[in-house]
């Protein structure tokens, strides 16, 4: 009889706490409608329109129609990938120390072995314990139930909850007692920075109402109200659906649905529903990290903002490797970004070079990002050259808010010059395309992040890379920006025999620049730069020079120099003719 009176006061506290989370939606409900009919939002919109653009695939024709003209046309691939990204929805059994089933709630995979949901679905480590996620509770086109697989969580590896934001995270086992792995059910990745979703969009959930088979809701499920932890949208979710994903039109996950909202005139009427803003979670979980007493503890957490995209927040780590769904979409430089009469080609590689470049494991001899292409030496651990695609009338201030850089998964890490090299002295890894070049378009915050590679990187003493090539950097990329200019550059290092070995490598002495565009509608114009540190690079690699010229030379002269084969891009060169290479002080260039 103890026992049932202390289980039903467990229960009872259950109840009084989702009605508390449910009063708490209710009032920041009522507060942002408010709000909302005293304030202008006319200004702010714009700003919004152009972050929530700026992380829509640009194969997403039909997006930015969604956002602004409401349409309701979709590719059909769409349903295609609202299945794929369900696998990782799971409901979760909650059950209590002797085994009795108290509820149901809904949870999701968000790295490869960490579970997602509601501090009121699973509020303490114990309660974790005796839980159990079940994947594939649902039916197939049949309407035939499809096998059921269950998994232990593992509290003792990772438990991380939070009662203001809701949510609880907590490790997984990589293995179920049937030896099915829970890799084959895959993840979500959380993307932190905000402006996933905006005012006025429609939101998808996949749940588990009543602890039913997955379930979801699309479509006619507007955002209402989005404030600095909260989202609020008009909804069809049940009892059970407590930490289901809350998705945009690109199957982001954009918050973690944890409330109804009650009618204030009556509570058994649902006006509204609530989740808690992604971008919330994982800066808490960033911040908590450190904090974590096991080391496998904190492993954990790396794991996870290893595979997420760094928003607001600065990572712990400082070394990752991205997902490779990062690179499926990437298309790489535009040989015709000028236009269909002005085709500007990657330069071409010399027999030697080609003997010496990093291949892939289908061949290829360019590594493809978004908006830009790289070439790499396997001898060097550095790019033969770097091409990008900068357009000026598109271009949009991603802000630079962390230094976490990546290699490459796609050709072997022994031919990236990694973070050892820099640790601890006045070399930067600068930036060949530099990070502010391909961030324009939809998809300006995944070229952000893209610049971020080892294969991106080279060694610049931290007064070329920040006063030097900088200065020279700025020119092109305003004047770009300035007049909506279209350019395609090119950037690479010199090797040199004679560059200094340090740390088991060589650092380049000089660093060029190929800038082309078009003139007037109707001439194509290119030229080369050439800059050197070598008067930086001292025995200690201190300061020791700190005058500094640029150079304009003939692109014969950088083909010279590198073997690199520019080819009709030598016709274009005003320096063309073998006039005497200008040399100007900085701010003071022409192209």
């Amino acid at each position: 009889m103890k026992q049932a009176l202390i289980h039903r006061e467990e229960l009872n506290d259950v109840v009084n706490s989702m009605e508390q989370i449910q009063q708490d939606a209710l009032h920041r409900y009522l507060a942002f409608e408010k709000e909302r009919k005293a304030e202008d939002q006319a200004v702010a919109l714009q700003e919004k329109m152009i972050t929530r653009s700026s992380i829509i695939n640009q194969h997403d024709n039909l997006a930015v129609e969604r956002i602004i003209n409401k349409s309701d046309l979709f590719p059909i691939a769409y349903l295609q990938a609202g299945l794929d990204v369900s696998k990782a929805v799971c409901r979760i059994a909650i059950r209590g120390r002797t085994g009795q089933l108290e509820g149901y709630g809904t949870g999701f995979l968000v790295a490869p072995n960490l579970l997602l949901t509601n501090n009121h679905v699973l509020e303490t480590a114990e309660s974790a314990m005796y839980a159990v996620a079940e994947f594939n509770y649902q039916d197939d086109v049949d309407f035939m139930p499809l096998e059921v697989i269950s998994f232990r969580l593992d509290p003792d590896l990772l438990f991380m909850t939070d009662k203001a934001l809701d949510f609880t995270l907590v490790a997984i086992e990589p293995n179920n007692s049937n030896a099915v792995a829970i890799s084959d059910f895959g993840y979500l990745p959380l993307l932190p920075k905000p402006g996933k979703i905006l005012e006025g969009e429609y939101v998808s959930i996949i749940q588990h109402p009543n602890g039913g088979p997955k379930a979801i809701t699309i479509r006619e499920n507007e955002v209402k109200f989005i404030s600095s932890d909260f989202v609020q949208y008009v909804s069809d979710t049940e009892p059970g659906s407590s930490g289901s994903p809350v998705f945009n039109d690109q199957w982001m996950v954009v918050a973690l649905h944890h409330a109804g909202i009650p009618d204030p005139n009556d509570n058994k009427v649902w006006i509204a529903n609530e989740g808690i803003r992604i971008s919330s979670i994982i800066q808490y979980v960033g911040e908590k990290r450190s904090s974590l007493e096991k080391e496998a503890s904190r492993k954990q957490v790396d794991q996870l903002l290893a595979v997420v995209m760094p928003g607001t927040m600065a990572p712990p780590m400082e070394v990752g490797v991205l997902d490779a769904n990062w690179y499926a979409d990437a298309t790489g430089y535009d040989r015709v970004f000028l236009g269909s009469r002005f085709t500007v080609p990657l330069p071409t590689l010399s027999d030697t070079m080609m003997e010496d470049v990093a291949k892939t494991a289908d061949g290829n001899v360019v590594l493809d990002y978004t908006h830009f292409s790289i070439a790499m030496s396997k001898s060097r651990r550095l790019a033969f050259f770097t091409a990008v695609n900068i357009d000026g009338n598109q271009l949009i201030d991603v802000k630079r808010s962390n230094d976490r850089w990546y290699f490459d998964p796609r050709i072997d890490q022994a031919y990236q010059l990694g973070n050892e090299f820099y640790k601890s002295n006045d070399i930067d890894r600068g930036h060949l395309v530099r990070r502010r070049d391909p961030n324009w378009g939809i998809d300006a915050v995944r070229a952000n992040e893209h610049t971020f590679h080892f294969t991106n990187s080279s060694p610049q003493h931290k007064n070329f890379n920040q006063k030097v090539w900088l200065d020279l950097e700025d020119y092109l990329l305003d004047n770009a920006r300035d007049y909506n200019m279209k350019v395609s550059l090119f950037t690479g290092p010199v090797f040199g025999d004679s560059d200094r070995v340090y740390r088991g490598a060589q650092i380049p002495n000089q660093f060029w620049k190929v800038a082309v565009m078009v003139k007037d509608g109707e001439k194509m114009s290119a030229t080369a730069y050439l800059q050197t540190q070598e008067d930086l690079i001292g025995g200690d690699l201190e300061f020791v020079y700190g005058q500094f010229e640029t150079y304009q030379v003939p692109i014969t002269k950088i083909e010279k120099l590198t073997g690199l084969d520019f080819g009709e891009l030598r016709q274009a060169d005003p320096l063309a003719k073998g006039q005497v290479a200008r040399v100007q002080k900085s701010g003071d260039l022409s192209l």
